[in-house]
């Protein structure tokens, strides 16, 4: 095979990938529901926890599901069609949902697809994500800290797994991921993030649903 054509796989798996996880379920489930522009309501974020702000909890899991199975598709897809480049893939997934082209690359901050591509890839790994990620939103109900760390622990379970070739990735995305929640971090740093069930009047973060009822599967 030309030399020239070593990159067709590779590029084809993260335009997908791309595509895939640009996708912007929030906005299009608010939007056909009759609910609204998600951009337009709470924190403007289109992730699932901004979705419930719309006071849909159907809304809010859907989204949940659905940015989850966009790192599914992508990884299964490049695995079907295009076999090596799976992580390629799960790369372009994620920085679809994080900088879609279609809102102007203003996205999700990639906690649910991140699960979805740790499920596809390894997952063990996807596993421990989910279960970091639901323990700590449970017993801290604060979704930004159980995001985040539940992120972190992807490529620290990589490697204890034994598969050292998804630790660079993983890191990657949760650094990206870590990077988008700049502003959960900071008021985590002040002490004035609000936790998960606060009332309206107090939700200013962008992962704080609107309702006094917790959401367990709360994603960004």
């Amino acid at each position: 095979m030309p030399t020239e054509m070593l990159w067709v796989a590779p590029t084809c798996a993260l335009l997908i990938g791309y595509l895939l996880g640009s996708i912007p379920f929030g906005v299009l489930l608010t939007r056909w529901s009759g609910a609204g522009d998600v951009r337009l309501i709470g924190s403007g974020n289109i992730g699932a926890t901004n979705v419930l702000r719309t006071g849909r909890k159907g809304l809010a899991a859907a989204t949940l599901i659905l940015d989850a199975l966009k790192g599914v598709a992508a990884v299964l897809l490049a695995h079907r069609f295009a076999p090596g480049n799976e992580a390629v893939a799960a790369a372009g997934a994620f920085l679809g949902h994080c900088f879609p082209v279609w809102l102007r690359f203003r996205g999700g901050k990639g906690v649910a697809t991140m699960l979805g591509i740790a499920l596809a890839l390894h997952w063990p790994v996807g596993l421990v994500y989910a279960a970091v990620w639901l323990l700590l939103l449970a017993t801290l109900r604060m979704s930004s800290l159980a995001g985040i760390v539940a992120a972190l622990s992807a490529p620290v379970s990589a490697a204890l797994s034994g598969r050292f070739d998804l630790v660079l990735l993983f890191l990657s995305l949760a650094l990206i991921l870590v990077w988008k929640h700049g502003d959960n971090i900071e008021r985590l740093l002040a002490g004035t993030e609000p936790r998960v069930g606060a009332r309206a009047a107090d939700a200013q973060s962008d992962d704080l649903p609107m309702n006094e009822t917790p959401l367990n599967d709360s994603g960004v």
